[in-house]
């Protein structure tokens, strides 16, 4: 199997180009990557779908060229299987082939392009789409919230729908919950409710936090990442991630950065449910419910994994609760790459599954070469990989040996 496209690797159609190809559609099949960015992609432009009246169905798979045949429970319209031939196929987040318009990251974020493509299908004189959405699926990519488009977070400034303060990027009022389920940092209680209430015990927190209070929080956070043996000189960059966050006084989660860890975390642990988030529907609790579940298996695999370093490779062999589900294994690839690794590239091994993250890049490449020589062959049902520089994920076949799964990878990466 030959290696499908980077996505920043071609320029998409512009985005007056993409709105045309929708605006007269009979019905759009919605195909998105399983991940926070492209999940708020989908739903920016399904939502504005809906109101110019265009049926629609979405779907979010870690696989999605899997998803172009099939039929799925997570949708809204009407479900087609196989589509006709005058649907018009929308790939979200990544390139499928014979797809009739692509958001793809490029060299930004999908959920910004897709904001521009919702804005070009409003209506004149009618309000433009979520600028939320869009920057939390901006952060649920890794990028800082204006470092893209000012101009969406400064109008979010101006109106007061964000303002910048100190403490956590949690999406619950809850301190120790956000402290234990966020999946942006990696710290001793992460994962661990009753750990991380304790870890606040004895720093004497107002029970309204004030700015001082939501300092202290922070640097529980902080300290507990920077004092960690394990942790690596990347982790103390990554840690900013969690902090200072842009709370979202009138949203359905509390800060920005949190609305992004519920997009990520749902995207990859139940993607209906993800879905039905990004399509505005009533679905805090289930999110909810799916990030902390989501969290603690990935926090619990970080901890318990057996690893070992190549030279550019840091490999993790998944623990029972993560190597069946290729979501969980991306999510903790994500955090030994930023929390662990020493090696610019971490790969993870589950069950006919793997993942793999990236400082700068590597990630498709080292995916691509799995599938390509242990996926059985371009026709086969075992091999299929997605993904992009920075992360990917594939499938293959389970009965390959995992010291040839390394070499491939050390291999590709070199």
């Amino acid at each position: 199997m030959s290696a499908q496209p980077n996505p920043a690797d071609a320029p998409d159609a512009p985005v007056e180009s993409v709105a045309a190809a929708l605006r007269d559609a009979p019905f759009v099949r919605v195909v998105c990557r399983a991940d926070g960015d492209a999940l708020a992609a989908g739903g920016l432009v399904a939502r504005t779908l809906r109101r110019v009246g265009v049926p629609f169905h979405v779907r979010a798979v870690a696989f999605p060229e899997e998803a172009v045949a099939s039929s799925a429970d997570d949708s809204e319209g009407e479900p087609t299987v196989g589509g006709s031939a005058d649907d018009v196929l929308l790939s979200v987040g990544t390139r499928i082939p014979g797809a009739d318009a692509t958001i793809a990251p490029g060299d930004g974020t999908a959920s910004l392009r897709a904001h521009g493509v919702a804005e070009a299908l409003t209506p004149e004189g009618e309000s433009g789409p979520d600028p939320l959405l869009a920057l939390a699926g901006v952060v649920a990519a890794g990028e800082h919230p204006g470092a893209a488009d000012g101009g969406l977070l400064t109008v979010a400034e101006r109106t007061g729908a964000v303002e910048r303060r100190p403490g956590i990027a949690a999406p619950v009022a809850d301190i120790a919950d956000g402290l234990a389920h966020s999946t942006l940092a990696h710290a001793s209680f992460s994962g661990d409710r009753e750990a991380a209430t304790a870890a606040l015990a004895g720093t004497d927190l107002p029970a309204e936090l004030d700015a001082d209070g939501h300092r202290t929080v922070a640097s529980v956070l902080a300290l507990d990442v920077a004092g960690d043996d394990d942790a690596t000189p990347r982790a103390a960059e990554a840690v900013e991630r969690a902090l200072r966050p842009y709370a979202t006084p009138n949203a359905t989660f509390a800060t920005l950065g949190g609305f992004a860890d519920v997009l990520d975390a749902v995207a990859r642990e139940r993607p209906g449910t993800g879905v039905a988030l990004a399509l505005g529907h009533d679905a805090r609790v289930p999110a909810l419910d799916a990030w902390r579940d989501h969290a603690v298996a990935v926090h619990a695999g970080v901890r318990e994994a057996h690893t070992g370093r190549y030279e550019g490779v840091f490999v993790v062999r998944a623990n029972d609760g993560t190597a069946d589900s290729v979501g969980r294994l991306a999510t903790v690839a994500r955090l030994v790459r930023d929390f662990r690794s020493p090696e610019p590239l971490v790969l993870v091994v589950g069950d006919g599954l793997a993942a793999a993250a990236a400082v700068k890049r590597g990630a498709a490449d080292a995916m691509s070469a799995v599938t390509e020589e242990f996926g059985g062959g371009v026709d086969a049902d075992d091999g299929a990989w997605d993904g992009d520089a920075k992360r990917a994920v594939a499938r293959f076949d389970a009965d390959a040996e995992e010291a040839e799964v390394i070499a491939a990878v050390r291999e590709a990466s070199t």
